[in-house]
């Protein structure tokens, strides 16, 4: 196909200034490969919503991209919602064209008769959840591409539960946005018009307020701790955490605290952190030379839309950066121990994480006799069980939600994970542990030598453009006909194919290796990014053996890739 003529096509149609401007550009100096990338599919809507890199062209995030979905949102909304109006609540991150998105989105909808309330002010994905039940909307939209890079935003959709939107609905909106031309079909009326007719509002602060006082209520704390000084370095990255992460660190009486300076302030462009994540070390570099300055027992570090929580430790002479596993094991362990000396721990309690997370949460979860579910890649699944968990008044059952990709939960406020939540329990399992002379490495270790040795380790290999992503569905395909009979010398016992569905879990684009209790491999395409993402187990005597082990399997995996 020759995607010069799509692009010359958009070109023709395009009435937005600076999008001309950069299709010129990519006409004129851009190599076919470049044009190609931009427009050989349409961006991807999936449970995820939206995410692509912005600027021109029908794989891109742009104001036609935006308008197109938002209209199959629309006809979607307009054919299921039975209330009327119906209504949507919109929030952005610190993204680069955030504003624009919000009002762009927020004038389709409006003019398909669908009353919008956007939040004044950038604001985390976990209070845009909690907004959409708290103002009874059917509907929420973020406009966050969670920590990828700058080049790109995203449109995450949330239904009435305030979970993100089911397959089946992602699927019916998909179908519904196949349908529309982005520039003959889209409905759209003037912001001011939409405002004057009473379709466009601003979320309150009472809202806001409400939710963190919610998360203010998922505290769990001894009372003879509470006076313990902790000292703590927090940066937000350049994104939306700050507003309420200070609201909580007064609630928790965090009384010495600093900032990130270079990182308060909200910038899409991410100027400090080229890779704005929390799970990566470089992300987290300022603060902590922040640390090292103030002498810091702790640093937290939210991703830029706040559903992510990184922290690293004073331990010893360094800061050591534990893994997205080893706080959920460190969050599990705490609040089991703290309901259990507070007489509190739920009848039926239950856990939730996800396939690709450690197995040591098993061994915990025996141990203190409460449940553990497991589902698919994403907290939308996680989301799921908790509303589902409502339905039958069981919500109370609910402890701990978390995944391996640095996403916790402790509530039922929200249905998404919460950095907000996470960061105040465990600025107070810090505590905790600081009243007892220790930190949380040494807690850590305590558990290591009490159930084992487990690891974990996450592999991103990158396949851009389109030969990437048919690449990618070569490899599953290959994975599946013809999978290997071994892995670091190690027989496989079992291959396990999620596409076929396994128990109640839907069915997905995953391949699990076993090879012993605790050791296995588990590969899958991002639904996300353009990328094979594997995830490595391992489980052995000591953390020295635990980490060869885990060499070996990703020496021997990224062969079979």
């Amino acid at each position: 196909m020759n995607y010069r003529d799509t692009a010359q096509q958009w070109l023709a149609q395009c009435s937005d200034t600076e999008l001309k401007e950069q299709l010129e550009s990519l006409l004129e100096t851009g190599t076919e490969e470049e044009i190609a990338d931009a427009f050989f599919q349409d961006l991807s809507f999936g449970t995820a919503g939206l995410r692509g890199i912005i600027g021109p062209g029908t794989n891109r995030m742009n104001i036609y991209t935006v308008r197109r979905a938002t209209q199959g949102l629309a006809d979607y909304i307009n054919d299921t919602c039975t209330s009327s109006p119906a209504r949507v609540v919109i929030a952005r991150d610190s993204r680069n064209k955030g504003d624009v998105f919000v009002q762009e989105a927020a004038c389709v909808l409006a003019a398909n008769e669908i009353e919008c309330f956007l939040y004044p002010r950038i604001e985390p994905v976990p209070a845009l959840s909690f907004a959409v039940r708290d103002l009874d909307c059917f509907a929420g939209i973020c406009m966050t591409a969670s920590h990828n890079p700058a080049p790109y935003n995203g449109y995450k959709v949330y239904g009435s539960d305030g979970c993100q939107i089911t397959s089946e609905a992602a699927a019916a909106i998909s179908s519904a946005i196949a349908n529309i031309d982005p520039f003959s079909q889209v409905k759209y009326i003037n912001y001011e018009e939409a405002q004057e007719r009473g379709l466009i509002k601003w979320v309150g602060d009472e809202t806001l307020d409400r939710f963190v006082d919610a998360v203010c209520q998922c505290g769990i704390e001894p009372p003879d701790t509470v006076n313990e000084a902790l000292s703590l370095v927090y940066t937000p990255l350049c994104g939306s955490g700050l507003e309420c992460m200070q609201r909580i660190f007064e609630f928790a009486h965090v009384d010495e605290l600093s900032l990130v300076e270079k990182q308060v302030q909200p910038d899409g462009n991410f100027p400090s952190c080229e890779y704005p994540n929390p799970e990566e070390r470089s992300a987290l570099e300022l603060g902590l030379q922040v640390c090292e300055e103030r002498g810091a027992d702790l640093l937290l570090a939210t991703d830029p839309d706040a559903d992510r929580l990184g922290i690293a430790v004073a331990h010893e002479d360094d800061y050591v950066l534990p893994t997205g596993n080893e706080v959920g094991i460190l969050l599990l362990d705490y609040l089991c121990k703290m309901h259990a000396q507070q007489g509190s721990m739920p009848n039926n309690a239950l856990a939730i994480s996800t396939i690709v997370s450690t197995a040591m949460i098993d061994a915990i979860a025996a141990h203190y006799g409460i449940e553990i579910r497991r589902t698919l890649t994403g907290f939308k699944y996680i989301g799921d069980i908790i509303s589902e968990l409502e339905r039958n008044g069981e919500e109370e059952r609910f402890i701990l939600g978390f995944e391996e990709s640095y996403g916790y939960l402790t509530g039922t406020h929200v249905r998404d994970k919460d950095a907000i939540n996470a960061g105040l329990i465990v600025c107070q399992m810090a505590r905790y542990y600081k009243s007892q002379g220790k930190d949380l490495i040494e807690a850590l270790n305590e558990l290591y030598e009490h159930y084992g040795y487990y690891a974990n380790r996450t592999v991103n290999i990158a396949f851009p453009g389109a030969e990437g992503a048919q690449t990618m569905a070569s490899i599953m395909s290959s994975l599946r006909e013809n999978p290997p009979t071994e892995l670091a010398g190690m027989p496989i016992a079992e291959v396990v194919d999620y596409q076929k569905g396994i128990g109640s879990l839907p069915c997905a684009n995953v391949v699990e290796l076993r090879i012993a209790e605790g050791t296995k491999i588990i590969l899958r395409p991002s639904g996300t990014e353009p990328k094979m993402k594997l995830y490595i187990f391992a489980k052995a005597n000591s953390s020295a053996e635990v980490r060869e082990l885990l060499d070996l399997l990703e020496e021997s995996a990224r062969k079979v890739i």
